[in-house]
């Protein structure tokens, strides 16, 4: 009968978790979880806000002719050169004439390395000419941006850049909004499942539970489907209204980001079909077992029955026995006496979780690929390395952020009678521990691979933004670990016995009321019990009014006593509190780290700071500076030399040069030399062999520049005695 008991109150439980629903009401624990949840939003809107227009991945290095250059004749050609490779159109670079006229022929070519270029119509005019470019960068960011030359003397007229919105303006905004969800739903889709799978396989019949992973499977296909129509105005003209372009929807498709998001859509059809075995074969399971065990109280009552009838044959001598078979059940045995079907179910629940794992893993690997294939870990150094471990990195911030979210649902939206159990949330804790493992050595390797120097850290957007992630994943853990203390907690807290819920809910008083009021009425007559179930029936016609505040009430005694289950356990109440601090501090981090993926790393930002330094006199002292990387392709042949000249004019100048290695600090190598060469009138090469003073510190006093120009100034270094490299720049003096 106890279990008969159990069944009638989990039975009362649904009922009035189904009025309470339908009548619209609410607790005051949700009313507090869905106003954290609108300032948590908010706060990831202005995140996100501060993110755009986004940064690009890809930096000009170089030019030629070179940015404020200036040149005797006009160039056929145009070349620019990237920090690397990147995806071009007829179109994306442009040249614009003095008056604003464009004079390039539109195509453009690959000129081999990181190289492009585009050829200009012959017959140009003097004066300062404006260059344009609007490309792909390998990791699928947009990279746009401006220079200008002069041919002959810089004209007194600026040409306006026109159409460089690419990754900005509202396309761009919408454009980050819709990564930012493709990566929640991410989350909550795998994170989700693989926490019913591996830790609560009964939460696959609790409906919050499964709103939740629906939630994230369908949040994750809307916004890779807008992604994938805003990507070719993101990286285009910046409208709006080319949103819908089927011409560029097509050239979308051709391209590497485009083919991620459609085998990301595809993998989400599949990933469709697992949601539907998960829930519905756990489920399922689940109804049968308490179809099973009301079975067996039937059948207990049943015998119950029969024993006593038994019994009395038995004393009254009409039966001395039982046959082998009567034995055989009573022993428990099948009709057929062969063995239990209990293995077998054992079986079958092993194989059916196996099976969901591999599938699962399969699918929710394939999805992270879509982004480690398309996106930072596809470019730059170590691309074979990076990209399984930037898939293993999204999988366990699944595992943990998506298990934290539906460890949170469970413990706030679960109905009383399906409240998690303690070993659940003992299991989630070990794998939140081993997905925080794992992100910690990912976390690491990609830190290096896209900081590179401690400077780059700390003077960097890329760098800055880290530090923001690294402090709030610190919080996050810290957090995590009074979780794990109110889990201890949780698990050495006794069970509350029958008593002690009857107390807590107030169920006590009610049953004994209902008990002694059954006492009472046992004698009653059938007429007389008919009489009382017409006269509620009248009165339930007669006053329709009292019959809604009836129900009302029981909607509200049914609510109260379910919150109050819920609270019973001090315990549990401290873990809700520290999982919606994890879930809050979650979300933010998750819009930092969508910030973070559409910002320049940090290493690309200095290499293009060193190649485009400055190469104009400065205005106050009139001395020219400039950084030029070498790569001798040797043991420690990689850094950045440095020439100051002084200042920089026609006549006796004095000449510095500066040789500093890859971590910043002053450099020696066995030799220096500088050559200076005017090209416009056939004067030099002038070599210069600067003396040493100091390490990584070379000057020459009376270096003579003959005439004022343009220029070409060679720098060779020489790191051992077969690796040497030169490179230049040009730099107006006079």
């Amino acid at each position: 009968m106890r279990r008969s008991s159990a069944a009638w109150r989990s039975r009362g439980v649904r009922q009035s978790g189904v009025a309470r629903r339908s009548a619209g009401g609410a607790s005051p624990s949700s009313n507090r979880l869905r106003t954290l949840l609108l300032l948590l939003l908010a706060t990831v809107a202005a995140v996100l806000a501060g993110a755009v227009p986004v940064s690009a991945h890809a930096a000009l290095t170089g030019s030629d002719p070179q940015q404020g250059s200036v040149v005797q004749e006009a160039p056929s050609q145009i070349s620019l050169t990237f920090s690397e490779k990147v995806a071009t159109s007829d179109g994306s670079v442009r040249v614009y004439d003095p008056k604003g006229k464009q004079v390039d022929t539109g195509d453009v070519a690959d000129l081999g390395g990181n190289s492009y270029g585009v050829k200009l119509r012959p017959g140009q005019p003097d004066g300062t000419f404006t260059v344009t470019y609007q490309v792909v960068s390998a990791d699928s960011h947009p990279v746009s941006g401006a220079f200008t030359f002069s041919v002959g003397a810089p004209s007194k007229t600026t040409v306006p850049v026109p159409g460089q919105e690419a990754g900005g303006g509202v396309v761009g905004g919408l454009y980050g909004f819709a990564r930012y969800l493709s990566y929640a739903g991410f989350i909550l889709l795998v994170g989700g499942a693989a926490f019913v799978l591996a830790c609560w396989q009964r939460g696959a019949g609790v409906r919050p539970v499964q709103r939740l992973v629906v939630s994230g499977w369908l949040t994750l296909a809307v916004a890779t489907l807008a992604m994938l129509l805003l990507r070719g105005s993101y990286t285009g003209s910046g409208k709006l209204g080319d949103v819908f372009d089927l011409d560029l929807l097509s050239d979308v498709l051709q391209t590497k980001t485009g083919a991620a998001l459609i085998s990301r859509l595809l993998l989400l059809a599949a990933a469709a079909l697992f949601i539907a075995v998960l829930f519905g074969a756990y489920a399922r399971r689940d109804e049968e077992e308490d179809d099973d065990e009301g079975v067996e109280e039937s059948e207990g009552e049943e015998g119950g029955e029969e024993g006593v009838e038994e019994g009395a044959r038995e004393a009254d001598g009409t039966e001395t026995g039982g046959t082998e078979t009567d034995r055989t059940e009573g022993a428990g045995a099948d009709d057929d006496g062969e063995p239990s079907d209990a293995d077998d179910d054992g079986s079958y629940q092993r194989d059916l979780t196996f099976g969901l794992a591999i599938g699962g893993g399969v699918v929710a690997a394939g999805l992270a690929a879509s982004w480690a294939m398309a996106e930072h870990a596809s470019t730059g150094l170590q691309a074979g390395l990076a990209m399984p471990l930037d898939i293993l990195h999204l999988l366990a911030v699944a595992a943990w952020l998506g298990g934290l979210a539906t460890l949170l649902v469970a413990l706030f939206r679960a109905p009383a009678d399906a409240q998690i159990e303690t070993a659940a949330v003992r299991r989630f804790s070990r794998v939140a521990f081993g997905s925080v493992l794992v992100l910690t050595a990912t976390g690491i390797y990609q830190s290096w691979r896209q900081v590179g120097t401690w400077s780059a850290l700390t003077g960097t957007s890329y760098g800055q933004l880290l530090l923001v992630k690294i402090g709030l994943v610190a919080v996050l853990v810290g957090i995590a670990w009074i979780s794990r203390r109110w889990t201890t907690q949780l698990v050495e807290t006794p069970a509350a016995t029958e008593e002690d819920r009857e107390k807590a809910t107030g169920d006590g008083a009610d049953d004994g009321a209902g008990a002694g009021a059954a006492d009472d009425g046992a004698g009653a007559a059938d007429d007389g019990a008919g009489a009382s179930a017409g006269a509620v029936a009248d009165d339930g016609r007669d006053d329709p009014e009292r019959t809604a505040q009836l129900a009302r009430q029981r909607v509200a005694m049914a609510t109260a006593r379910e919150k109050r289950l819920r609270d019973a356990d001090p315990g549990r109440r401290g873990l809700r509190r520290s999982v919606l601090a994890e879930a809050g501090v979650a979300v933010v981090l998750l819009a930092v780290t969508t910030a973070l993926t559409s910002t320049e790393p940090g290493r690309t930002v200095e290499e293009a700071k060193a190649a485009n330094a400055a190469v104009a006199p400065d205005t106050q002292s009139g001395a020219l500076a400039l950084d030029m990387s070498f790569d001798t392709g040797g043991t420690k042949g990689k850094g950045v030399v440095r020439l100051e000249i002084d200042p920089a004019r026609v006549g006796a100048n004095e000449m510095h040069v500066y040789v500093q290695g890859p971590d910043g600090k002053a450099h020696d190598i066995p030799e220096v030399k500088v050559a200076f060469t005017l090209e416009a009138k056939d004067i030099g090469p002038l070599p210069v062999v600067p003396d040493h003073i100091a390490t990584g510190h070379w000057t020459a006093d009376g270096v003579q520049i003959p005439m004022a120009g343009d220029w070409n100034i060679e720098v060779t270094v020489r790191t051992s005695d077969i690796d040497q490299v030169t490179v230049s720049k040009n730099a107006k003096i006079g």
